[in-house]
């Protein structure tokens, strides 16, 4: 679940692609799945915060997440919880996770299942 927002002055988009054909992309999203927002019971892939997952031809992954507000308690942590979580994974060579702003996370790039649990739908 990628959300492509587009800039529309520029005509590209504010969320880079993810590498969704490389054979690591499936674990990783399960090893974002299972990193939590402590305020929301509802893993951070599900709430829509990762953007971009970026996997290069030597098995470095980049990823761009947001948090569902700037002032979130765990700014800090977060992104260390996310390369935890994919730094084990067999053949991962380095992650990297990048905090970023724009676009501001919403509501809407939630998936169904987070829809679902929190009640929403």
């Amino acid at each position: 679940m990628t959300t492509q927002v587009q800039d529309t002055a520029q005509g590209e988009p504010l969320i880079p692609p993810s590498s969704t054909e490389h054979p690591l992309y499936d674990q990783i999203v399960e090893a974002c799945r299972s990193v939590y927002d402590p305020e929301i019971p509802v893993n951070i892939y599900d709430l829509g915060l990762v953007y971009t997952i970026d996997i290069s031809d030597e098995n470095e992954v980049r990823v761009l997440m947001t948090l569902t507000a700037p002032g979130c308690p765990v700014a800090g942590e977060m992104p260390g919880w996310v390369a935890d979580a994919i730094e084990p994974l067999d053949g991962v060579k380095q992650v990297e996770v990048q905090l970023v702003w724009e676009p501001p996370w919403g509501m809407d790039m939630m998936s169904d299942e987070a829809r679902l649990e929190l009640g929403f739908m």
